[in-house]
């Protein structure tokens, strides 16, 4: 891997999930005729979109500034002591009696694809409007909210809010998102994504919220609603450019053993916003975003590839 040394002493803000991730690898259906069933590995990583994307980014030498709410659990303690060995910067306040830290159990198939059990009353799904704290520090010049649809409690009008804010502040705004939950659309989000400079989905999530089938019209029907780029990832293809000056694909890494994509998208992102900060031009970005992915897809667990 190139860049790890950083230059530059400008934070990035992340704002979303942080986990705990309980992996099971190869996880089959056997075990609910058997009562169980002998994987090859059950490990604990870290996790949640925004944890991950801290993660590699603290990792390959960058500052960092995660927003997110944890509980004050052993779950949380865990989380609370490995941003603290890497240098990642919690929000303080991040820690709440009430909460009950999200925990994911993670049943990663034999091809790499996983499924999720998640707890619907922990931490993961919890973050308000309230729980992002502004103005954000003026030390950081890049902001990205790691998952949109993520949280209940923030539809397009609260992204639109935060984005407002990180951009009045000078900020590089970029977005990531998840599945739609509620059959969102583009054009509810146009405002929020007005502010966006860097939109960074991945081929199902765009196809989901754009109602096309077809990357380049997908990537057109979101740059129309206000992203300045658009970058969908692709997976085995690599991943899409769509702005004003660009239109092609980046091609993948090539001979990538795929173990498990858990997190592959949030290396993807950390890659991505890494070259953001170093200056480097939007392909060049995009070719270490992919390699960050394959790197992940390697490993079991999200981040095990840079920590």
């Amino acid at each position: 891997m190139t860049g790890m040394d950083c230059l530059s002493k400008k934070k990035i803000m992340i704002i979303g999930a942080a986990i705990v991730d309980v992996l099971v690898s190869p996880a089959e259906a056997d075990v609910f005729s058997t009562g169980s069933y002998p994987a090859e590995e059950v490990c604990m990583a870290f996790g949640g979109d925004a944890l991950n994307e801290a993660t590699v980014l603290a990792a390959l030498g960058k500052q960092v500034r995660l927003q997110t709410i944890i509980g004050s659990d052993t779950a949380g303690e865990m989380i609370r002591n490995h941003c603290e060995k890497l240098g990642i910067e919690l929000e303080e306040g991040c820690v709440r009696e009430e909460l009950t830290t999200g925990v994911n159990v993670v049943l990663v198939q034999k091809n790499g694809e996983r499924n999720f059990l998640t707890n619907r009353n922990g931490s993961l799904r919890k973050l308000t409007l309230d729980d992002v704290k502004r103005p954000f520090p003026n030390e950081a010049d890049i902001l990205c909210f790691a998952s949109i649809f993520v949280f209940p409690e923030i539809g397009a009008g609260e992204l639109a809010a935060i984005f407002r804010s990180a951009k009045k502040q000078g900020m590089t705004v970029c977005a990531d998102m998840t599945k739609r939950k509620n059959r969102e659309t583009a054009e509810e989000l146009a405002e929020a994504f007005s502010y966006v400079d860097y939109l960074i989905p991945n081929e199902e999530e765009a196809f989901l919220i754009t109602g096309e089938t077809d990357v380049k019209c997908a990537a057109e029907k979101l740059r129309s609603c206000g992203a300045k780029y658009v970058i969908i990832k692709c997976g085995k293809r690599g991943c899409y450019l769509c702005s004003d000056e660009t239109a092609k694909y980046v091609p993948a890494v090539e001979h990538v053993n795929c173990l498990d994509t858990t997190g592959a998208g949030d290396s993807f992102t950390a890659g991505f916003l890494y070259g953001l900060s170093e200056g480097w031009p939007v392909e060049k970005c995009a070719r270490f975003a992919n390699e960050c992915g394959a790197r992940a897809v390697e490993k079991l667990g999200a981040t095990s590839w840079c920590v």
